[in-house]
């Protein structure tokens, strides 16, 4: 497997490897779309935080790589660790980064009867998807806005669910499919579909770097990493290493994280000022805030975190206004200062 670019040598784009970290934090937040221009490293940050993360315990032999801990058994679970016997053997695997190509067949994306054994054995036996190895960690979309409309829908539905169900050639079977939803495009090419729009739980914007001193940044570091990957990593192994500490401490501390009244106002007043449909905004802004201040390790949310936050998580749930030419960012940056104070 190749060596992933170290997440802490990424230059700029703070906007996008923060929503990525809070991703990471809080798995229920809904996932991130990244859209931009191409070249400006969106593929390459969900692969270089996948390997920032530590490994995970998963049920050995279970295909899908379920916790353990996880009260909800697949059947590979209770197939091989029936209730009422001895705890399931356990081993640690890398967080999972599956890539959905946008050409994939329906079969290989939500999985489909095994035709090796079928043929071989007589057997019908489920051969899983990708929804399936991307079970626990990130299944990462480029293109997303191409994407074909039934595997829209298809990625709504487990979306919503974490469960992934097929019912074809005489197989009817059910696994848990819940992962960080990391889609990627270029807004230009075509528009996303308003459905699965709005299951991202937030939206960051991507821009080729327009100073001279962080292009020939972005440039050397690329450089020295092709050029020797071992060292450039292992210079950068310390950085890392103090997000990762970072990342995990936030993860304890999430639900400890305090949300005052107040700041359930300001959020819902935010949405209600910008017009946004539905609570769904309402909910990823507290979310998004929470996983922010355990990030940095405040006890309590509060506006520092909405104005931090504000944009990424509303700006694609504004409706389009045609007496307003202004773009969604600055109609969020606008309402935050007139509820917030500059």
């Amino acid at each position: 497997m190749a060596q992933a670019f170290p997440f802490s040598a990424i230059v700029g784009q703070d906007e996008m490897k923060t929503a990525i970290l809070i991703a990471a934090i809080d798995p229920n937040m809904g996932g991130v779309l990244v859209l931009g221009d191409r070249g400006t490293g969106k593929s390459t940050a969900v692969r270089a935080l996948a390997a920032l993360l530590p490994k995970m315990k998963a049920v050995s032999g279970c295909r899908y790589g379920c916790d353990p801990a996880d009260t909800q058994r697949c059947e590979d679970c209770a197939r091989l660790h029936p209730a009422g016997g001895p705890a399931p053997k356990t081993h640690l695997v890398p967080v999972p980064v599956v890539d959905l190509p946008l050409g994939a067949t329906e079969d290989r994306v939500v999985g489909a009867l095994d035709l090796e054994r079928a043929l071989s054995q007589g057997v019908k036996a489920f051969e899983p998807g990708l929804l399936a190895q991307a079970h626990r960690g990130f299944l990462y979309i480029d293109e997303v806005n191409l994407l074909e409309d039934h595997l829209v829908d298809l990625l709504i539905d487990v979306a919503a669910s974490g469960e992934n169900v097929v019912e074809r050639e005489g197989l009817s079977v059910r696994h848990p499919a819940r992962f960080v939803l990391v889609g990627s495009g270029n807004p230009e090419e075509g528009e996303l579909r308003p459905q699965l729009l709005d299951r991202f739980g937030l939206s960051v914007e991507v821009r080729t770097p327009e100073l001279l001193s962080e292009r020939v940044e972005v440039v050397r570091r690329r450089d020295a990493f092709e050029q020797d990957r071992e060292a450039f990593i292992d210079s950068w192994k310390k950085e890392d290493e103090r997000i990762r500490r970072q990342l995990v401490a936030a993860r304890k501390r999430l639900m400890d994280v305090a949300i005052p009244d107040a700041a359930r106002e300001r959020a819902s007043a935010l949405c209600m000022a910008l017009g946004t449909d539905g609570l769904r905004g309402d909910l990823t802004l507290i979310r998004a805030a929470r996983a922010l201040a355990a990030l940095q390790g405040d006890a309590a949310i509060g506006d520092a975190h909405f104005r931090r936050i504000a944009a990424p998580a509303l700006r694609h749930r504004l409706r389009r206004n045609p007496l307003d030419n202004t773009g969604s960012t600055a109609r969020v940056e606008r309402a935050v200062a007139e509820l917030m104070g500059a």
